[in-house]
């Protein structure tokens, strides 16, 4: 039967490409820098294999036979598509391409985190350029491939279907609404009082894995490491999460942990019957991110959660629990603080979209070549300036440096951050209104995590991104989530209505 061949090619893709996550995290966390040649290599021979196995004529030939056969389920036939989707487009770009474009991306990202620290962007230029030509390269085959602009093509990869023509109007909708709940929010705020460090390292991981667990992350599938930038990967039963530390400013890294093990618990509630299946793994990155900013921004920045948190955070930290500076109102005036700052990932969630669309108009111009890599810290601080009213030249470690994104090849993939931030506001929505948030005070967050489960982990690539959002929520993507949340928690009501 075609469908089984198929079954079982998948399979056998699906172990290399945990292998591939591996070895990407152990490039990132414990890898002794002198072994980064070898490892770009080892990655781009993986990538190789692996584009060869999806693209095998044979696939083409297995999905259109398996597709008349009719006693597949519904869970197969999901499968098949996906697995023809991956075939598509594997075929429209050629094997040489993707083993250069892994070897160039790991070698530059690896040049990245050795001279952001340094402010070196002159010596990022050309590897920054090899990178960005491959792109445009890879754009290019696959939107000849697919009847698609090129970026329209790059940013199908990580949330299929999504497009400028939808996405613009959302943004627009944004660009026009968020700056006056930034001035609002601005100009009401209360200033938190100081939590003065240092705090080791050991005790904020301690705080980091105590709050993971109890939230609902799996440590007999997963861990916590540090890395140069945290992220989520591995896999459903492997699930690795990082995150770095500043022992000033504990509340970056807990916010970030907390971020990621959103993304992690996602992986951990995928369908276990459909481990190493395109069908049974997760949905579009938009998705995704809802998931690590429902539970960052939604759930966890809450004075609900932190009146529950606070006492956990002072125990870990060895803070006096009389200290008014370590309350749990203190604490929320510290996680929700508004402030127009540099960095993306420290940024609050009112002026986190400005950083978006910054960077989603940037790459654009990077892959129509309308712009040149020589160009970018300039364009970079005309932005920032227009956008959030602060200047980047000449820092561009806290400017076009901050992101290891561009650096890995990674373009396409920043408008599903804000996407994914309203989905995740429509999402926690439909949640409470279900009584399935009612007590994150109280520290009960498993009704929360088997709605989510239901409603989201466990379709896995079965629907679409949009339509697993209409079933859960009612309605299609939008912004009024999201907008009436944020006026509601930054006190910008009169703005929003006005």
């Amino acid at each position: 039967m075609s469908y089984r061949a198929l079954h079982g090619h998948f399979r056998r893709i699906g172990d290399l490409q945990h292998a591939q996550s591996m070895l990407s995290w152990d490039e990132a966390v414990m890898m002794p820098r002198g072994g980064g040649s070898g490892r770009a290599d080892s990655l781009a021979t993986l990538a190789g294999v692996v584009h060869t196995m999806i693209s095998d004529p044979c696939v083409g030939e297995w999905s259109d036979a398996a597709s008349q056969e009719s006693e597949l389920d519904e869970w197969e036939r999901a499968n098949v598509r996906q697995i023809r989707r991956l075939w598509r487009r594997a075929r429209a770009v050629p094997e040489a391409l993707v083993v250069e474009f892994s070897r160039e991306t790991a070698r530059c990202e690896q040049a990245w985190r050795v001279r952001r620290s340094d402010n070196d962007w002159n010596a990022m230029v050309e590897p920054l350029h090899r990178v960005v030509e491959l792109i445009r390269r890879r754009g290019e085959a696959l939107g000849d491939a697919l009847g698609m602009d090129p970026y329209d093509a790059l940013m199908d990869e990580f949330e299929p279907g999504m497009s400028r023509s939808s996405i613009d109007p959302v943004f627009e909708k944004l660009k026009r609404a968020l700056p006056a709940l930034i001035d609002t929010a601005l100009g009401t705020q209360r200033d938190a009082l100081p939590m003065p460090g240092p705090f080791t390292d050991a005790q904020q991981a301690a705080l980091g894995r105590n709050l993971m667990e109890r939230i609902g992350f799996d440590f007999e599938r997963g861990r916590l490491d540090t890395s140069h930038h945290p992220f989520c990967g591995g896999d459903p039963d492997d699930t690795r999460i990082t995150t770095r530390y500043n022992r000033q400013a504990f509340l970056e890294s807990m916010f970030a942990v907390l971020h990621e093990t959103g993304h992690a618990m996602y992986e951990q509630g995928l369908p276990v019957d459909w481990r190493r299946q395109p069908v049974g793994s997760s949905g579009g990155m938009a998705l995704h991110e809802s998931q690590s900013l429902l539970m960052e921004m939604q759930v966890c920045r809450s004075l609900d959660f932190l009146r529950y948190a606070a006492p956990i955070v002072r125990e870990s930290l060895g803070a006096d629990d009389n200290d008014p500076a370590w309350s749990a109102e203190n604490l929320h005036r510290a996680a929700t603080r508004v402030e127009r700052g540099f960095i993306r990932v420290d940024a609050d969630e009112v002026t986190y979209p400005m950083h978006v669309i910054l960077r989603y108009e940037l790459e654009q111009d990077l892959v129509s070549g309308s712009m040149r890599v020589t160009d970018i810290p300039d364009a970079w601080d005309a932005k920032m300036t227009e956008y959030l009213d602060l200047r980047t030249a000449g820092n561009d470690r806290d400017g076009c440096m901050q992101d290891v994104h561009w650096f890995t090849g990674l373009i396409g993939y920043f408008p599903t951050y804000t996407l994914g931030a309203l989905t995740a506001a429509q999402l926690f929505a439909a949640a409470c209104a279900a009584g399935a948030a009612d007590g994150i005070g109280q520290g009960e967050f498993e009704p929360l995590l088997v709605w989510l489960r239901r409603n989201v982990h466990t379709q896995a690539s079965a629907k679409s991104t949009m339509e697993i959002l209409e079933e859960a929520t009612g309605a299609p993507l939008r912004t009024d989530a999201f907008l009436a949340h944020v006026a509601r928690r930054y006190g910008a009501i009169d703005r929003l209505q006005a």
